[in-house]
């Protein structure tokens, strides 16, 4: 595990939380784009909650549990209790993925007609020991996006209208670093800082996709 970096996984959420604050990127629900955050919340609710249930569910729920400020926040319908974690190494940097996977309401981007909003069901949280700029954050967030479009075409992942599934229709992804170490210029897949992140996301969604499917035969 990453130094200063905890994981906790139960029925109710995953949460990452920091005991130094944070560089993040995300499309998170709560705090998305570039924030400082000391914790990482992904809460589970259930499927199908209309948008406006949603209000207050992460606020109230940081605050029960005592979880430091400041944060960010995802929702998910996919179960939290069955996160998957990964974590890899190589050149001096550190990456630990945290995902939780459902795939019930898969998409085709830019193929599947506009439709009702539902909670993310693949989100992903990468946090990397190192310390990016701010376009290798950005670069490291298509990487993981990358890595998760390929791993659905390798299982044949389809749409019901046949098409294949690029992600479900409300993904969500975290990159977040620590700021240690030399500076990373690029977060592309053949960079060092990339390299390491998509091998723990793909060691973590690999698994998750694959048990969700065995689950759902």
């Amino acid at each position: 595990m990453i130094e200063g970096i905890e994981v906790a996984i139960d029925r109710e959420a995953v949460v990452v939380t920091a005991r130094e604050p944070l560089t993040v990127l995300s499309s998170a629900f709560a705090g998305g784009g570039f924030a400082a955050a000391r914790a990482i919340v992904n809460l589970h609710v259930r499927k199908n909650i209309p948008e406006a249930e949603t209000d207050g569910l992460l606020p109230r729920f940081v605050e029960r549990r005592e979880i430091r400020r400041p944060w960010v926040g995802l929702l998910t319908s996919a179960w939290t209790e069955k996160a998957v974690v990964a974590e890899t190494a190589g050149s001096g940097l550190t990456a630990l993925a945290v995902v939780t996977v459902g795939l019930s309401n898969r998409i085709a981007a830019g193929r599947t007609p506009l439709g009702v909003w539902a909670p993310s069901t693949i989100n992903a949280i990468v946090v990397v020991d190192g310390a990016p700029e701010a376009a290798a954050l950005v670069n490291a967030v298509m990487t993981v996006t990358e890595v998760k479009t390929s791993l659905l075409a390798s299982v044949d992942l389809r749409c019901d209208d046949g098409r294949v599934a690029s992600g479900t229709s409300t993904d969500a992804v975290v990159v977040a670093a620590t700021g240690r170490g030399p500076r990373c210029r690029f977060g592309g897949p053949i960079s060092d800082f990339g390299w390491v992140i998509a091998r723990a996301a793909h060691e973590a969604l690999d698994s998750g996709i694959r048990r969700w499917m065995e689950e759902h035969r």
